[in-house]
């Protein structure tokens, strides 16, 4: 048996040389590395729900801002829904001053940017950028 196996594929590689070890080694790997590459490119994307949004931006003004004028003093601050477009949510914060931080969150991504707005006074700024996934519960 050892013989046959000797006859069929090893001498024709030993008589090849090099070129016939690499052909015969390098393909095979190259070929399932390509499959597995591609197989990755139809993997599901994660989308982000506007209730997700909601919970998200929610949880993170109740940990970065004061809650306590709204508690002691029924000053109106609040989350709500805003605006939707089909690549983003938006959430709109109002603090106790009045001033509202818009969050505009990716649907697909969960990168989420900031703009806070003082109405009245037509002050408009970029306020930076979270991770809405950072701000969601984990389950």
């Amino acid at each position: 048996m050892t013989n046959k196996l000797t006859d069929k594929i090893l001498n024709p590689l030993m008589r090849d040389g090099f070129k016939a070890w690499t052909k015969h080694l390098v393909l095979p790997f190259f070929l399932i590395a390509l499959m597995l590459c591609s197989c990755h490119g139809n993997a599901p994307k994660s989308e982000i729900t506007a209730d997700m949004a909601y919970e998200g931006i929610n949880n993170y003004c109740h940990s970065e801002f004061d809650w306590t004028p709204a508690e002691e003093d029924s000053i109106p601050m609040y989350v709500e829904m805003g605006e939707e477009t089909d690549s983003a949510y938006q959430v709109i914060f109002r603090s106790y001053t009045g001033a509202l931080t818009y969050f505009y969150v990716n649907k697909e991504s969960g990168a989420t940017r900031m703009v806070e707005s003082v109405p009245g006074m037509d002050i408009e700024e970029d306020a930076g950028t979270i991770n809405l996934f950072d701000y969601l519960k984990k389950e």
